[in-house]
């Protein structure tokens, strides 16, 4: 990310939208504002989030102008696919799609019919490196 770019506050960016924190948090954890966009930066009043201004408005623009016609993680999916050069796991249900960058995946259980969970994280990320064969 180039560092001479301009910056806004988150401050100034909810005030400028008219968005909540929690709106901005929820957008972030969907997957519809990239982690990497919030630069947090010591200040004289302490430390506070800034973006890229140009990426950061223009991502919230088209959220506000697409939200009411696309569902929120379907946009999260059309941005990721947009920037997809990265790994990512997508899981498919009855209630949609859901596509998960690799870096944001945590952890992956499976539970079987015993009730027995099971921690299945290392053998997804392997099969993302190539390192199980079938």
């Amino acid at each position: 990310m180039d560092t001479e770019q301009a910056l806004i506050s988150k401050k100034a960016l909810l005030a400028r939208y008219g968005i909540s924190y929690g709106s901005l948090y929820r957008w972030k954890r969907m997957g519809l504002i990239p982690d990497e966009w919030f630069l947090r930066k010591a200040t004289v009043t302490g430390q506070e989030t800034f973006f890229p201004e140009a990426l950061i408005c223009e991502r919230v623009e088209r959220i506000l102008a697409t939200k009411e016609e696309v569902l929120l993680h379907e946009l999260a999916e059309q941005f990721y696919g947009e920037n997809q050069t990265e790994p990512s796991l997508s899981v498919e249900t009855a209630y949609g799609t859901r596509t998960i960058r690799m870096q944001e995946l945590r952890r992956v259980t499976m539970t079987d019919r015993n009730g027995k969970t099971s921690d299945i994280t290392e053998t997804i990320k392997k099969l993302m490196n190539g390192g199980l064969t079938t």
